[in-house]
């Protein structure tokens, strides 16, 4: 019996938006995915021979880079602070529009300017692209890891500035916090294994169904 494909989707305000795409691209899944009392992160959809998986945005690549799925539904910053070799993002859905930005308390803000930095320790949870970024401008970055929360650490006295995804703003007005830098503009991806998309024949069309949906919606 030939292994179900796989796709997987994050969890959170990404998933909102690209269920709308998946129906496009003529995939629904199960009842039972948006229930919201069910534990279940394994659901059957309404073609046979294709399952989706939710789990959390940053671990959609990783199950993809690996194998363990066939494609997923991931934001460019993960793609950024990844860096992984077996994925191919052949489709920019257009949806979970934000950007990675360094944000500070309001009050420092005020007379500081980003243009004379010269050594920098931020939290953040994108070590890599925060980074890159620094270096790139000649800048020292001392980063400390943090995987939530991230507006507690200037307040606690952590790290001075953050670095983290901002939507909104709203979290980082309601902390103290303004952004004085963008590093990068995100939108979510539609990923895929390289070695996949050689050896599994539905990986393609399905690819050119995404493009579609996302062509159709643009023209909507």
């Amino acid at each position: 019996m030939a292994q179900p494909l796989i796709i997987a989707v994050p969890k959170g305000r990404i998933l909102a938006e690209a269920l709308p795409l998946l129906a496009a691209a003529g995939i629904r899944p199960e009842p039972a995915f948006t229930d919201k009392d069910s534990r279940a992160l394994r659901f059957a959809t309404d073609v046979p021979g294709i399952e989706l998986i939710r789990v959390r945005a940053f671990d959609v690549a990783t199950f993809v880079a690996h194998g363990a799925a066939q494609l997923g539904i991931v934001g460019s910053d993960v793609l950024s602070e990844f860096g992984y070799s077996e994925l191919y993002a052949p489709v920019d859905l257009k949806i979970g529009h934000c950007r990675i930005s360094v944000a500070e308390p309001a009050a420092m803000a005020e007379s500081d300017d980003p243009r004379g930095w010269s050594h920098v320790r931020v939290a953040t949870k994108y070590p890599h692209i925060t980074s890159r970024h620094f270096a790139a401008r000649g800048v020292q970055a001392e980063c400390v890891k943090l995987n939530g929360a991230m507006e507690l650490a200037p307040t606690l006295g952590l790290a001075p500035r953050i670095v983290d995804l901002v939507s909104s703003g709203r979290t980082l007005k309601e902390n103290g916090l303004v952004e004085v830098e963008v590093i990068e503009e995100v939108t979510s991806r539609l990923v895929v294994n390289r070695a996949a998309m050689k050896t599994r024949a539905q990986v393609v069309p399905l690819v050119e169904a995404f493009r579609r949906a996302v062509a159709e919606k643009e023209a909507a």
